[in-house]
């Protein structure tokens, strides 16, 4: 049997893109939000998973404004670093993963934590002004916030919190949204992951300006 299929890539792209809009709750997102919700929901492929996204009121417009004036993504994990769309960056951004470094497993015994809490440690000279993505690892969203509780640490422009999981997934991502450090994105309870993620910095990075 000869399978006849969609060949042409664009024309996927748009149908997709027109099924999710067809088919998803988006009235509440603005004109800014929609295409990022819309991004992740592809990325899922999982009309419903839009009722679980949440950003703050200037999370879109902090977030495209620090790509376009130059600011590096910070990812905790590499399935997220390597899934952003160079051409798609607005000013030859630095994607960065610190999780690789050769002093992350000492970090991490040392403070007895994950070695991806650990890898953020080597984030603070870039972290002033910078995209945060963090798709997959609780332990390091945590970290982060109780980072931000030192006057002294630099302040990311924006957050991407997405961890998923089923152990401190749903709780990082909770204390994430009641304590907005700076404006951020989160998707509620155990859903998340790299592909959701990923996602939603190419929906920023694609409108940056």
């Amino acid at each position: 049997m000869t399978y006849t299929y969609e060949t042409n890539g664009a024309a996927i792209y748009k149908q997709s893109f027109a099924m999710i809009r067809a088919e998803a709750a988006l009235a509440r997102f603005t004109p800014e939000e929609e295409p990022i919700a819309v991004r992740m929901v592809h990325a899922a492929g999982m009309v419903g998973l839009e009722q679980h996204v949440r950003m703050s009121p200037d999370f879109a417009s902090a977030a495209r404004a620090a790509l376009a004036a130059g600011a590096p993504v910070l990812c905790d994990a590499h399935m997220v670093s390597e899934g952003v769309t160079p051409a798609r960056l607005p000013n030859a951004n630095q994607v960065i993963c610190t999780l690789r470094d050769p002093s992350v497993p000492g970090r991490a015994a040392e403070m007895g934590n994950t070695r991806s809490a650990a890898a953020l440690e080597l984030w603070r000279p870039h972290l002033q002004g910078a995209l945060v993505a963090i798709g997959n690892a609780p332990t390091a969203l945590f970290h982060l916030l109780n980072m931000l509780q030192d006057p002294d640490c630099p302040r990311p422009a924006a957050i991407i919190g997405c961890p998923v999981g089923f152990v401190g997934a749903r709780e990082s991502k909770d204390a994430l949204w009641a304590d907005q450090p700076v404006p951020c994105l989160i998707v509620e309870g155990r859903l998340g992951g790299s592909a959701i993620t990923v996602a939603a910095i190419n929906a920023i990075a694609s409108r940056a300006e």
